[in-house]
């Protein structure tokens, strides 16, 4: 029996204080030399919870009561936060989640980089943490003629059936209840998983958050909808701000939201906005921030770090996608290589720098670090804004081989910047770190944004951002 006791178990109803939350914003504490995960348990509460499940070295839980709460809890604004899991900190007050942020990149960097930089205050103003979403891409299921469209509760495959999102810009939110009720009219087949018979997945929803402009996307695994274009003219009669209706196709059975297939229904197949005083293209399946006004942040902090050189630079843009951070900085009038391994987002690059006169703007689509070889010697800086798992082993070794004398580094994975700049300005690198910027671009959830600013040991001092 006293092991039974001493050992967490299913069913097992035990009092844990909340230590620290985990990567997808869970609560974590100690019970008896185990790890307990419970979602929504905050640090410093204590709270009554019941064993669930093992995973690994950790065990799950239910929270059944709140003994004493955290000081920095909230009513979630959403009143679905408790199941949709497309946020996880909504019953976490602003306040509270920059502290524990920033608490979060502080440790993260310390006990991976094994570095002691400071960073500048986290840049998330409370006014700008709810309506930021400018892009939503929501799974659809029809269910005993009902339809659910929402996103996926934590930890499962169930649509949780929404009418509004907090979190989505308020001019898209009004929307999504006259769109359900004509997709729940219709005669299609329409599931998410395509389980069956092929039919509707998922709507998608964008606005250009400076011109107003809305693009509505429906993702298919057919284009046999009956009705479709009527219906695509009726959205577009409704609303004047929607500017195109498209079609996107997806026929394989995979988790992979978007297909390689868009047709344009109604209208234009993609929308305009305003990003950095320039003008952007932006369609069904361009790769856009989707906090505009944070992703603006970053870039006009890059474009002040370049300036600081007094001289017109030749910069590498790697990752650089449509060219949201190459374009603002050739705007500039430095030089600028855009390297990016989709065609397809270089073609939308090149056509963006077309259209607002940029000629001294080179985008190279291909592997990265093959670009890297030619290029690095030849260029004065290099911009880097990776996907979550960083950088590859082999462009950190080519950035280590030929440094380029300025780096900015823009990361959405504290975990992967970290370890990626012990390489770069542990030690042994060629770096010294001029600056850290966290910016959160995903109020309401575990994400961070961190933007690097970088200069080579025997390059002379550039002044640190304000």
């Amino acid at each position: 029996m006293t092991a039974i006791k001493d050992t967490p178990h299913p069913g097992l109803i035990i009092t844990v204080l909340g230590e620290d939350l985990d990567q997808q914003g869970r609560g974590l504490a100690r019970w008896n030399g185990w790890i307990i995960t419970v979602p929504e348990l905050l640090p410093g509460e204590e709270a009554k919870v019941q064993i669930q499940q093992r995973q690994r070295r950790m065990w799950l839980a239910r929270r059944l009561e709140t003994l004493k709460p955290s000081p920095d809890a909230r009513r979630p604004p959403c009143i679905l936060a408790h199941k949709c899991g497309g946020c996880s900190l909504q019953h976490l007050s602003v306040d509270g989640q920059n502290a524990w942020k920033q608490e979060r990149l502080h440790n993260t960097l310390t006990r991976i980089g094994k570095l002691s930089a400071n960073f500048s205050p986290l840049i998330s103003p409370e006014a700008e943490s709810l309506g930021y979403r400018n892009r939503a891409l929501i799974p659809l299921l029809m269910e005993d003629s009902k339809l659910r469209l929402g996103y996926y509760r934590r930890g499962s495959h169930r649509i949780v059936n929404l009418n509004h999102c907090p979190v989505l810009d308020p001019r898209l939110d009004a929307l999504i209840p006259e769109i359900k009720s004509d997709l729940e009219s219709t005669s299609w087949v329409i599931d998410s998983d395509f389980r069956g018979e092929a039919g509707l997945r998922h709507l998608g929803l964008r606005i250009g958050v400076r011109t107003g402009e809305v693009l509505i996307s429906l993702v298919s695994a057919t284009e046999v909808l009956p009705g479709i274009d009527a219906l695509s003219e009726r959205w577009m009669k409704r609303w004047p701000q929607v500017k195109g209706v498209t079609l996107n196709l997806q026929p394989r059975r995979s988790n992979t939201v978007l297909g390689e297939t868009t047709v344009c229904l109604q209208g234009k197949d993609a929308i305009d906005e305003q990003f950095c005083g320039l003008k952007l293209e932006l369609g069904t399946t361009t790769f856009f921030q989707v906090n505009t006004a944070r992703a603006e942040r970053a870039v006009e902090l890059i474009c002040d770090w370049l300036s600081r050189s007094g001289e017109y630079l030749n910069v590498i843009d790697a990752y650089c996608g449509i060219g949201t951070i190459a374009l603002p900085m050739a705007a500039q009038g430095h030089s600028v290589t855009g390297l990016e391994l989709s065609s397809a987002s270089v073609r939308h690059a090149q056509r963006n720098a077309s259209r607002n006169n940029l000629h001294n703007t080179e985008f190279m689509d291909g592997d990265v670090v093959q670009h890297l070889q030619q290029l690095l010697p030849h260029h004065d800086a290099l911009v880097v804004d990776p996907p979550r798992k960083g950088l590859s082993p082999d462009v950190l070794a080519m950035i280590l081989q030929q440094p380029p004398k300025r780096m900015a580094y823009l990361s959405c994975d504290p975990a992967t910047l970290a370890r990626d700049l012990h390489d770069l300005a542990g030690d042994q690198g060629p770096y010294r770190i001029e600056a850290i910027q966290p910016i959160d671009f995903f109020p309401q959830t575990s994400h961070l944004e961190c933007l690097v600013f970088m200069e080579t040991i025997n390059c002379a001092a550039q002044p640190g951002i304000a």
